[in-house]
């Protein structure tokens, strides 16, 4: 991952607004989460972050919930030294954890990252960070607030990120931030071989909009010459050279190549992480497409196998592209 030199610029106002939805409350039995990767990870865990659609879940037995755990190093955080190589060489691992409640299982999906790495992807030239964390999230814990400075200002950034490597690719003119913060996602989706649809990231950009818009507003200072603000109010997309305009969709292009190798090297990664991994990307490719993929019992002792077969569905039916 490249540097995190880009994370020294970043608008207070933009940094106090992330702190903010960061300590927005939630389920209190996401606790019971936290308890568990305290023990799990104990003095090796700097924080743990909650993020997706479970944010506002008042039935924790009902999906999965998706958390970010943030550690100091890797070999503080595992005793088993292949582990701590894979999460180095390719971050984030990707573990699976169900807990016992009184109405049901609680499950959950955990990606391990060191602090520094979580800083660094919040730059990096792939969105799989930053596409993540420039949409809200919850600090459930935080080692201190020295860390808690850190992951704050890495948001801001996935923030600047997002929108900086969006505007490029849209039309100059009139815009606002619901279609921008669409816009944004689909990009990313498109890059990351996910199979939502336009429809999802429409949903999600207007799930919120005020802090769409308070976000959009606090990277302003920041984004230069590509948004302006009227004196209407509306926000108005400035015009780029030729030259910028086919450098961002190059790497566009490039981002859309560049997952298709990740996904299958992390892919790749899982089966030896995520307990009962081609169930879980089965439900979910289901739930996001309604293409329901078969598991054959070859497959599922070949599950690298079994993602090449899905990744081909997906791309001849179209939802991949």
């Amino acid at each position: 991952m490249s540097s995190s030199a880009g994370l020294q610029n970043i608008p207070d106002l933009l940094v106090q607004e992330i702190a903010i939805q960061d300590a927005q409350p939630v389920h209190p039995e996401f606790q019971i989460f936290v308890d568990t990767l305290k023990q799990r990870f104990g003095k090796a865990l700097d924080a743990v972050i909650l993020y997706g659609s479970s944010l506002q879940a008042s039935d924790l037995t009902e999906g999965i919930a998706d958390f970010y755990v943030l550690v100091s190093d890797y070999q503080s955080a595992y005793s088993d030294c292949l582990l701590a190589c894979l999460n180095a060489w390719l971050p984030p691992n990707v573990f699976y954890l169900e807990i016992p409640a009184v109405t049901g299982v609680m499950r959950s999906k955990y990606a391990v990252i060191s602090t520094a790495d979580f800083e660094r992807g919040a730059q990096w030239f792939h969105p799989y960070i930053w596409a993540r964390f420039a949409q809200p999230a919850r600090l459930l814990y935080v080692r201190d607030d020295q860390a808690g400075k850190r992951i704050h200002i890495a948001q801001a950034g996935a923030v600047l990120k997002f929108i900086s490597s969006t505007l490029p690719m849209l039309k100059p003119g009139p815009g606002n931030p619901e279609m921008i913060w669409a816009s944004g996602l689909m990009l990313t989706y498109a890059a990351e071989l996910r199979a939502e649809r336009e429809a999802r990231a429409r949903y999600l950009a207007g799930l919120n909009p005020g802090i769409y818009n308070r976000l959009t507003a606090a990277a302003l200072p920041a984004l230069g010459s590509l948004l302006s603000l009227q004196a209407d109010g509306q926000y108005h997309i400035n015009s780029i050279s030729p030259y910028q305009r086919l450098r961002a969709r190059i790497h566009w292009w490039l981002r859309r190549w560049q997952g298709r190798v990740l996904s299958i090297l992390r892919l790749s990664k899982a089966t030896m992480t995520f307990r009962d991994c081609l169930d879980y990307a089965a439900w979910k490719i289901a739930r996001h497409t309604g293409i329901k993929v078969e598991i054959t019992p070859m497959l599922r002792r070949h599950p690298i196998l079994w993602g090449y077969k899905v990744m081909w569905q997906l791309l001849r039916r179209g939802v991949l592209r």
